[in-house]
């Protein structure tokens, strides 16, 4: 029996339930997964992913227990400790678009334009960094971790560049080793970029939503109703000369923008760099206040994904590789013991998806984590308050289908 070890996993949604640390317990299913493909068949492990043949399956689609046991002992089952406390940060909880999804949204804009009321504004200051920083270095020594990798967060991080500075610059001296930033980039100078680079920012995850038409009649500009698009592939553009930035560019698929999706990845390809980039399409979740997404996980859509993604590669762009369902290290462990999210005002919340939402709080930097009985229903991980009106097995069919198609063309093409 053969069983080839062909690359680690990557992706970070759900996975085994860790050791309880304070707070209640989340529960955790084995992240594990065999995918059919057209040829062979696909095991997604926490330890990477390996080409089994037919031989190594039951015919119920199940792994045979002398191919399970040699998994095992090649450490496809053992997922590596986390080797940096993942710390997430508002800088500022305001935002300068007006998206009608947007979770933190507390409604729709009454008068049906482009400013919805949202979560209370508030920015981190000198003070708050202090008390961040302090909390972070305590859990890191109960954790035993020495590597710190933050997470600039918002609302939009850069309407409080200051902020991110500051706290970047500051945490050099608590084993800061890496930055990324989730922005929608429309505020982002070659000067700040420059600035984020040096005090550790590597990356930056900016989001579309469809192509040009389609995404300037949906990510618009709060204050004056307008489109966002090309501003946004600007301010990448004379970014990436500035600085050594890898950029994660994230497509949000809906209703829509669907019809746009297959002309978007041509636009992105003739305006970046294609080998700094990597493309990630995501249907849209219904989280925000007011908002469907009559998209379903049927049909033709685990087609288009695949087209997308093949199309993408032949760019040169970076795709995202399947993987097992790894839990997140900010939000996936219980009691944040590798990680924590803290608002702008030094709140503390379970994931990002709460953060800076009244009743969701369970703490503050300055005093700590509150007792796991005060808090038990406000501890949940990433996407657990997404809404969607198909049953969990038709979307893990989905992502099935796609990531056993993606795997397919990755060895056809010499990428794995």
């Amino acid at each position: 029996m053969s069983l080839e070890q062909l690359a680690p996993a990557t992706e970070l949604t759900g996975g085994p339930r860790t050791e309880h640390t304070g707070g209640p317990a989340i529960e955790r299913t084995g992240g594990e997964r065999l995918l059919e493909g057209r040829r062979n068949w696909w095991f997604l492990g926490p330890g990477g992913v390996a080409r089994l043949g037919s031989r190594h399956v039951t015919p119920e689609g199940t792994l045979r227990p002398a191919s399970e046991r040699l998994l095992r002992e090649r450490g496809m089952f053992s997922a590596a400790p986390p080797r940096s406390y993942a710390l997430t940060v508002l800088t500022s909880t305001h935002c300068n678009l007006g998206c009608g999804y947007c979770f933190q949204n507390t409604a729709q804009d009454p008068a049906g334009g482009t400013r919805p009321p949202r979560i209370a504004r508030t920015r981190l200051t000198s003070r708050t960094i202090t008390s961040v920083l302090d909390f972070t270095r305590q859990r890191m020594a109960e954790s035993e971790l020495e590597r710190l990798r933050i997470l600039l967060f918002g609302g939009e991080p850069l309407l409080n560049p200051r902020g991110c500075l500051e706290l970047l610059e500051r945490a050099q001296d608590i084993g800061l080793t890496s930055a990324w930033m989730i922005s929608n980039a429309t505020l982002l100078t070659p000067t700040l970029a420059r600035q984020l680079a040096d005090l550790g920012l590597d990356s930056v995850q900016v989001t579309f939503d469809g192509d040009r038409p389609d995404h300037d009649r949906i990510r618009i500009g709060r204050a004056d109703g307008g489109g966002t698009f090309d501003t946004i592939v600007r301010n990448i553009v004379r970014a990436s000369e500035a600085a050594p930035i890898r950029w994660t560019l994230r497509v949000n698929v809906s209703q829509d923008n669907f019809a746009g999706v297959d002309r978007l990845v041509e636009r992105l390809a003739e305006a970046l760099d294609p080998a700094r980039c990597t493309l990630y399409f995501a249907r849209v979740g219904d989280v925000g206040i007011g908002y469907a997404n009559d998209l379903v996980h049927t049909g033709e859509l685990p087609a288009a994904f695949t087209r997308w993604q093949r199309r993408a590669l032949e760019l040169g762009f970076t795709v995202t590789r399947p993987g097992s369902r790894r839990p997140c290290p900010t939000c996936g462990h219980d009691g944040g013991r590798y990680g924590a999210v803290v608002s702008a005002d030094g709140t503390l919340a379970s994931c990002w998806e709460t953060a800076g939402k009244p009743d969701w709080e369970v703490g503050t930097a300055a005093g700590g984590y509150l007792p796991g009985p005060r808090t038990e229903e406000r501890w949940i991980a990433c996407e657990d308050l997404y809404r969607y009106d198909e049953d969990g097995r038709t979307l893990a069919a989905f992502r099935d289908t796609v990531d056993a198609a993606l795997l397919d063309h990755l060895d056809e093409t010499g990428r794995l």
